[in-house]
């Protein structure tokens, strides 16, 4: 059996190396590696995929909430609402920005923004919400538009875990998730279902004006060269990556389906399993499987813990995302973080564990992951 990874970028290179190397190569010999001819043709197939009318490429996933939140003409003291059971970066560009991070709870089945913690948080200081898809999971971004748009709130998509997601709409319709809010970011980190090979981010929106600032920002301000109408930063997506990122952009629908494969194994071999919660799948949305997670709905304390060693015993990988959430880091002290009640959020912190789970999962793999998983739990 092939050594298991959480995320096997080695097998995928193996696999996509003589189209990826021919990429890079071309850069190489056109030694255009600031704003080549790749950095615009991936724009313009990820507008295609995502079906939006404005992609703007960036440097990383980071950058991206930071630019979009730029563009939005936010200022200090406003306040923008999150989860605070996500990623750090959603709530830290926030904070750099002297902007005021509002944590709410999430489903505990979605692992998302819950809309009655959501609408209970909103205050006249209240400017915009940031939904984080999580681990490929689609917000209910019908409920949280319609929030949004009875308060004129701004919304920014933290599409980072779920690009090549779909939403549903009650009326039929069909979007990308990503393109649905005001502004969709998202990262291109290697370990995303649509990963280049370092750092690498893009910002999405259906808005012509918006679009023109965002670009704008992401380019130190300049409208032309040397004319800076606003103040920006230097967020570049780089043509080494954008060569890469065309290659495996082709890929994401197959690569999406075998994440989806392996999920359906997974959710079999732990079907009606009395602890083991395995991901919810709204009828809203088709997830993406950026992660498999599990939770352990148990109250035995540290029984998440026992089983991420024991399956390293067994090299089997497996991660904890997120073992302190945004509101109880020292980040956010500041922010009265420890004076929030989200009992959801804390209890799914202490029971969270994700598998690995790529499209290079062989039969094999996960016949041992799982039957590991089930014989710790006997």
């Amino acid at each position: 059996m092939r050594a298991i990874q959480m995320v096997d970028l080695k097998t995928e290179y193996q696999r996509l190396k003589k189209e990826i190397d021919a990429a890079v190569i071309d850069v190489f010999e056109t030694t255009a590696f600031i704003n080549g001819k790749p950095v615009q043709q991936f724009a313009d197939a990820l507008k295609n995929y995502l079906g939006v009318k404005h992609v703007i490429p960036c440097a990383n996933g980071t950058d991206a909430l930071q630019i979009a939140m730029m563009a939005l003409n936010l200022q200090p003291g406003d306040e923008v609402i999150t989860p605070s059971f996500t990623y750090i970066a959603t709530t830290e560009v926030v904070a750099l920005l002297r902007l005021k991070p509002v944590f709410v709870e999430v489903d505990k089945r979605t692992f998302n923004i819950d809309a009655d913690s959501l609408r209970k948080a909103i205050t006249p200081k209240t400017k915009a919400i940031v939904p984080v898809h999580l681990y490929g999971q689609s917000c209910d971004m019908e409920t949280i538009m319609q929030i949004a748009n009875e308060h004129n709130l701004f919304v920014i998509e933290d599409n980072a875990q779920s690009i090549g997601g779909d939403y549903y709409y009650k009326d039929g319709t069909t979007k990308k998730t990503g393109t649905i809010g005001t502004i969709g970011t998202t990262s291109f980190y290697p370990a995303k279902n649509l990963g280049a090979y370092g750092d690498a981010g893009a910002v999405f929106t259906n808005d012509d004006s918006l679009a023109q600032k965002l670009t704008m920002i992401a380019n130190h301000g300049q409208s032309k060269r040397y004319y800076h109408d606003v103040v920006g930063c230097n967020s570049r997506l780089d043509t080494v990556q954008a060569a890469i990122l065309n290659i495996r952009l082709k890929y994401l629908d197959a690569n999406i389906e075998a994440r989806r494969k392996a999920a359906d194994f997974y959710d079999a071999a732990f079907k009606n399993h009395p602890i083991i919660k395995a991901p919810f799948r709204a009828d809203y949305s088709k997830h993406v499987f950026h992660q498999y997670t599990i939770v352990l709905d148990s109250d035995k304390k540290g029984l998440r813990d026992e089983l991420s060693a024991y399956l390293s015993e067994k090299k089997i990988p497996s991660m904890i995302y997120y073992p302190v959430p945004g509101h109880r880091q020292k980040m956010f002290d500041a922010f009265n973080g420890l004076q929030y009640d989200l009992p959801v959020t804390d209890w799914l912190t202490e029971r969270v564990i994700s598998l690995p789970m790529h499209p290079e999962l062989d039969q094999q793999q996960l016949n041992y992951i799982t039957q590991t998983v089930l014989d710790f739990l006997k």
